[in-house]
């Protein structure tokens, strides 16, 4: 098979790349990228055909969905905060480019893995959130991404091709950089703290979040995209656990071996308090899929942002719970 990969030179779409190379179903990954928040450097070591270009380009995307077996799309403007300072970009890329790609999906009949997120639940206060809880986006970006799956959704009903939509938690790992105005808490955590700086906490630190392990992650996607699998319901894909933000801080300082700093800021605007999954849904669609425990995840994180920082010490394993 050979598997497309949306934002493959990112973070997760990295990782991604690296888990699909390991699978022998696998015969090629294409990687399209424009490189606008995707390193070149994540994947220059991964036997992948790289192509340098912006979603939007429909030739180029129909050109490469038709000689794939599946799309995984994780390109994206992922940030909530540009996207309340750029709501028009951040549609664009989030809404029109998404449904570019299922526009050459239906039109090749070929599986499409969409990558959406938690933030379309908003500011719940029920706790686990279950995929039928109403939708409350609170940003921009929360509102692309539920227009996007529900088109997805709407695509695989009227156009009949294996469609799943995953709704991402708070992923972490390696290859997440820490070092823009927009990074996620825990490369910005770890990145201060092995250089000595204060942890940021923005609010009081009692928000909590669901996170999930990106080697994790990418075993679910590479299992959805090499066996289509089709949900006809947006899924959670994160595993249920929760952990506040002062958690966080001091299971870093602990497994780092030194005391930390914090430092409180304001809250920012269109961060949700507090996030947890249930994942009925996914254990019923892919019983097999499992997550690292937190200090398992943070530790091969803490090794790879000391000692590699590079895909090519990515860790091969982490330990299951």
């Amino acid at each position: 098979m050979r598997i497309l990969v949306t934002g493959g030179a990112g973070f997760i779409g990295a990782n991604l790349c690296n888990e699909l190379l390991s699978r022998p179903e696998v015969g090629g990954v294409t990687v399209l990228d424009d490189f606008s928040t995707g390193n070149a450097s994540n994947i220059d070591f991964l036997r992948v055909e790289v192509v340098k270009d912006t979603i939007l380009s429909r030739d180029t995307v129909a050109e490469l969905v038709s000689r794939s077996d599946a799309v995984v799309h994780l390109a994206a403007q992922p940030s909530v905060p540009l996207s309340i300072m750029d709501p028009v970009s951040s549609h664009e890329v989030n809404m029109n480019g998404t449904v570019g790609i299922l526009e050459a999906c239906r039109n090749f009949h070929k599986a499409f893995i969409f990558a959406s997120s938690s933030a379309v639940y908003g500011q719940t206060q029920k706790l686990p959130i279950n995929e039928d809880d109403a939708a409350a986006p609170a940003s921009p970006y929360a509102a692309n991404k539920l227009a996007a799956e529900s088109y997805a959704l709407a695509y695989a009903s009227t156009y009949h091709f294996p469609v799943a939509a995953f709704r991402f938690f708070n992923v972490y790992g390696p290859l997440q950089t820490p070092d823009h105005p927009y990074a996620a808490v825990i490369p910005s955590f770890i990145d201060a703290a092995l250089h000595g700086r204060p942890l940021v906490i923005y609010g009081d630190g009692s928000q909590s979040r669901d996170f999930t392990y990106v080697g994790s992650l990418v075993k679910v996607l590479a299992d959805a995209a090499l066996k289509k699998v089709a949900s006809p319901s947006p899924v959670n894909l994160a595993f249920g656990n929760r952990t506040t933000i002062i958690d966080l801080a001091k299971k870093i300082e602990s497994i780092i071996g030194r005391s930390i700093d914090l430092q409180f800021s304001g809250p920012r605007p269109g961060d949700v308090q507090n996030s947890q999954a249930d994942n009925s849904r996914l254990r019923a669609l892919m019983p097999e899929a499992r997550d690292s425990a937190l200090d398992d995840g943070l530790r091969a994180t803490i090794d790879w942002f000391s000692l590699g920082n590079s895909v090519r010490s990515l860790p091969t394993a982490v330990a299951r719970v």
